[in-house]
């Protein structure tokens, strides 16, 4: 049993490491695909997450569960962040560039990170801001009652939702240039609303782990009736965690949450009639994938054109190699892979 619970989970993050790579592709397609995408894509992660989160009641065990998460994420995003870096800056003084107020300029944003970067770190905030969920949440679980947690948790739900609604529909300029004219470092204050999900998926663990077969039709009917209302008009609806695009207090727990069931209960049923490797593979190399299928892109397209399959084939496989040699020939290359476990007292 055990067995092929871990089976979907890695089936369902495989795919959406997929989904990351194509809700990237920077032409244009007739289908808003990455829209789509983008309503469920992230909440999907935090709510896996949270089925796997463990308070850290005993003493002296929070310490130890910051620095395990410490290792396993902060670790190899400071690691692909100077890779990235290195290679992009020899590029630049390959081409010529010698502009030093550039290069402390670019700097800085990479060192506030979270939306204020774009380009080749534009999945970065991610980590970051799960980092911070995991903290946040560690410490309601511990301190608090249960109905104290859920009553806080509601609450980041609103802050989130004000500050969204203030970025949208207060502050003038795109969704980008809005959103960055909240200076937080690192995303922190996504993190409000990645708690939310994060605790979604924890507090109903029992749920996710078995989708009932009334369940899942009912949200596969609930997300066609979505795509249909907004291909026909009827809603609008958007969401982008990374530059604070929340502003739909009820749709931006029902979609996610239905898009993620319609997921999951997928592949938890087809996992018992099919192996699916090529999933599991993507999903054992997801780190690499998620730092560096932008970055093979801006290489690569100087050299080939390719559409949109080929720009997704590139975004996984090129950093599945790469993910192989650091992991052989990189010293405590499974570390900066995000592989730390620690040793077992």
């Amino acid at each position: 049993m055990k067995k092929k619970r871990l089976t979907w989970i890695d089936l369902t993050k495989g795919l959406l490491m997929i989904f990351v790579v194509m809700g990237h592709y920077p032409g244009e397609l007739s289908f808003p695909l990455s829209k789509y995408i983008y309503w469920f894509h992230m909440p999907a992660f935090f709510i896996m997450s949270g089925l796997f989160f463990k308070p850290l009641l005993e003493k002296g065990t929070m310490s130890q569960g910051i620095k395990k998460r410490f290792m396993q994420l902060i670790i190899p995003y400071l690691f692909f962040v100077v890779l990235i870096t290195t290679v992009r800056y020899g590029m630049e003084i390959g081409q010529g560039n010698t502009d030093l107020s550039w290069y402390l300029s670019d700097l800085l944003k990479i060192a506030i990170g979270g939306r204020f970067v774009r380009g080749a770190y534009g999945v970065f905030w991610f980590v970051t801001t799960m980092f911070f969920s995991f903290i946040i949440f560690t410490l309601i679980t511990k301190y608090l009652s249960r109905s104290k947690q859920i009553a806080l948790i509601v609450v980041f739900y609103l802050i989130a939702h004000i500050e969204s609604l203030f970025v949208m529909q207060v502050i003038e300029g795109s969704t980008v240039e809005s959103a960055q004219s909240i200076p937080v470092l690192w995303n922190i204050d996504v993190a409000l609303m990645a708690v939310v999900y994060l605790a979604i998926g924890y507090y109903a663990k029992d749920f996710w782990m078995k989708i009932t077969n009334r369940v899942w039709f009912g949200a596969i009917s609930l997300a066609v009736l979505a795509l249909i209302a907004n291909e026909s008009g009827w809603i609008d609806y958007q969401l982008s965690m990374k530059f604070l695009n929340y502003e739909h207090f009820l749709l931006d727990f029902i979609i996610p949450v239905t898009f993620t069931i319609v997921l999951i209960g997928f592949f938890q049923r087809i996992s018992l009639k099919m192996e699916l490797t090529t999933l599991q593979r993507i999903q054992k190399h997801s780190i690499a994938i998620m730092y560096l299928h932008i970055f093979a892109d801006i290489v690569l397209r100087e050299f080939f054109d390719y559409n949109f399959i080929g720009y997704t084939l590139i975004g996984v496989v090129i950093p599945i190699v790469i993910s192989l040699l650091i992991e052989k020939t990189v010293p405590y290359g499974q570390i900066f892979l995000g592989g730390y476990r620690p040793k077992a007292k």
